[in-house]
């Protein structure tokens, strides 16, 4: 059995918030769960080439914009998942944080993080 807390785990500062990562490929179980920050009024380009990624917002408000430029409101409650290594945007409100519960499969290493000044969609 595997039991950590929040102030346990690693922190990666992954480029436009912070991803605590309570499970990585190191753990065995072949998936990783995060409680990651997003930091308000952050727009982040992403790709997750290698994973599939569900993330279920807890606190906060902001968007997904998928690559046809789909706008879907993220609020509490809100569960979204890039089933198909989807490319998008995640946008934060600009007048708070957006908190998400994100699980990844297969398993992260643990140390990824993105490179949101390229003009690709940045991805791991």
């Amino acid at each position: 059995m595997i039991v950590r807390k929040l102030e346990e785990v690693t922190c990666v500062d992954w480029g436009n918030g912070l991803s605590r990562r309570f499970l990585t490929q190191a753990d065995g179980v072949g998936y990783t769960v995060t409680d990651t920050i997003v930091r308000a009024g952050t727009k982040s380009r992403l790709e997750y080439r290698n994973h599939l990624e569900s993330c279920y917002c807890i606190e906060g408000s902001g968007e997904v914009i998928d690559s046809d430029g789909v706008s879907h409101p993220i609020t509490p409650g809100t569960l979204y998942a890039l089933d198909r290594h989807d490319a998008h945007w995640l946008v934060a409100s600009p007048h708070e944080d957006l908190r998400l519960v994100c699980m990844f499969t297969p398993a992260l290493r643990g140390d990824e993080s993105h490179n949101l000044d390229s003009p690709e969609f940045s991805h791991y």
